[in-house]
């Protein structure tokens, strides 16, 4: 399974403007953690500590830890507001998860057996498309990547997502196409020579007709 990030935090006692705008002052963000059929929990996080994170990217498809207070709440974020002018994060809800909830998130890709590939042996470039890939997955069952094996795979060769074996649970978010993930291309300077070789046949070809 993916190992999720890992945010604290403290809950927040006033919930009003003045109580987040204290929270701010004292570099803090103030949140929400709702859902997951309890009530809601006011909350700070520390703003260093989500600016980083936010700063990663896909903030709000990332499985997370969330401790407040000692309690662990398993958590994806669902909304950050921004100062209109900084630009800068001064609130955060987060949503609880059971096992059972079905949320979408982001998964690597690696490629196996590049040193037994015999597209790589021959000279050829892999050339990768999609390093992760956006799936709908089963929270207790967050696979921690997605693997290629590259045997058998030849110079031209283009690698798609169903030729991905994805775990049991798991689907791609975009199912309208069968969409590419990598490719194996020629070297440059062969790509170059039969570029060439090309020209030189058209040439050929021309005089023939003259």
């Amino acid at each position: 399974m993916a190992e999720n990030l890992v945010l604290e935090g403290t809950s927040r006692a006033g919930t009003g403007k003045g109580a987040a705008r204290a929270a701010r002052r004292e570099g803090l963000v103030p949140g929400v953690i709702y859902g997951g059929g309890q009530d809601p929990i006011a909350i700070n996080v520390p703003f260093n500590k989500l600016f980083t994170m936010l700063k990663r990217g896909k903030f709000l498809s990332t499985l997370m830890d969330l401790t407040i207070d000692g309690t662990v709440h398993k958590v994806i974020c669902r909304a950050v507001q921004r100062d209109t002018v900084k630009d800068l994060p001064t609130h955060v809800d987060f949503l609880r998860l059971s096992d059972k909830s079905r949320i979408n998130l982001y998964i690597p890709v690696v490629f196996e057996n590049e040193d037994t590939c015999p597209g790589l042996r021959k000279g050829g470039v892999l050339t990768v498309v999609r390093p992760e890939v956006e799936l709908k997955v089963t929270a207790a069952d967050i696979p921690e990547q997605l693997v290629v094996n590259l045997e058998g795979y030849e110079v031209g060769d283009t690698i798609t997502i169903s030729n991905i074996e994805l775990p049991k649970g798991t689907r791609p978010m975009i199912t309208d196409r069968d969409f590419v993930i990598a490719n194996i291309q020629a070297p440059s300077g062969l790509a170059s020579q039969s570029d060439d070789d090309e020209g030189e046949e058209g040439e050929g070809e021309e005089g023939g007709e003259e």
